[in-house]
């Protein structure tokens, strides 16, 4: 029998300045796909009503709430009191990773203090966050692909703003820039072309053109031809009208091809 793989333990760091509280249930949900929340954390002059908004949150979703107050105009303090936590969490050695929660490119050196001693860094934004933070993280989450609109009650809309999506076939080239030391006949497992991807694009997501995964955007794309290889995993090869190389598909080993664009 084996033993089962304990969760990746996380610690969840909110800016509650730079984000809104209509994400935070999203999030969470978002942040069990990675890992155990085991450190709930959020930033912010609660003082006002401004992050009233946060108060249900914080209590349903056990939230510690940190509260600093801006001694001076145009000064920040939450920002400096998450990065100090953020410091005397890593140096605990009790953690896998870190989720931050911000639009912020101020946390950009944080994300890569992190990197550097090896935790994982998990971003999470609106699409408004600048590129620098967005590639310092190990991955980044775009806060709008996991957050769908609620219908309108009363004629007024009550959820996020639904964005608009990507085309699926937008995400050809990135895709196959990711596929380039496929086999002979040009054959890669997709799996590691979703690793490759999200090494050089961290704010990648299928979610973005509208796909619930990566499987389902290179079939919606159109420029892909899709078998089963070897122990039922997946490889994807360009298509030869799509500006791929590709032949006609070569049986894989251990089992046959399926037809160009089969599951």
């Amino acid at each position: 029998m084996t033993e089962d793989r304990e969760a990746p333990s996380l610690a969840v760091l909110i800016d509650a300045d730079n984000t809104s509280a209509r994400y935070a249930q999203a999030i969470f949900e978002e942040i069990v796909k990675l890992g155990e929340a085991n450190v709930r954390r959020i930033y912010g002059d609660f003082s006002g009503s401004r992050l009233a908004a946060w108060d249900a949150a914080i209590q349903s979703l056990a939230i510690l709430q940190h509260q600093q107050r801006n001694n001076t105009k145009g000064k920040n303090a939450a920002d400096i009191a998450l990065v100090i936590d953020a410091m005397d969490l890593l140096h605990k050695n009790r953690l896998d990773g870190v989720c931050l929660v911000s639009s912020d490119s101020d946390f950009t050196r944080l994300a890569q203090r992190l990197r550097e001693d090896r935790l994982a860094v998990y971003g999470f934004g609106e699409r408004k966050t600048p590129e620098a933070f967005r590639n310092a993280c190990s991955r980044f989450i775009y806060l709008e692909n996991i957050l769908e609109a609620e219908p309108e009650k009363g004629g007024a809309a009550t959820g996020a703003v639904r964005p608009r999506k990507k085309p699926p076939k937008k995400a050809v080239p990135i895709i196959a820039k990711a596929m380039e030391d496929g086999d002979d006949d040009g054959w890669v497992y997709l799996g590691a072309v979703g690793s490759r991807i999200q090494a050089a694009a961290p704010d990648f997501d299928p979610r973005t053109y509208g796909c619930a995964n990566l499987s389902t955007l290179v079939e919606k794309s159109g420029g892909f031809e899709v078998r089963k290889g070897s122990g039922n995993a997946i490889q994807i090869r360009r298509k030869a009208d799509a500006g791929g190389t590709a032949a006609r598909a070569a049986p894989a080993k251990g089992g046959k091809a399926s037809a160009p664009g089969a599951q």
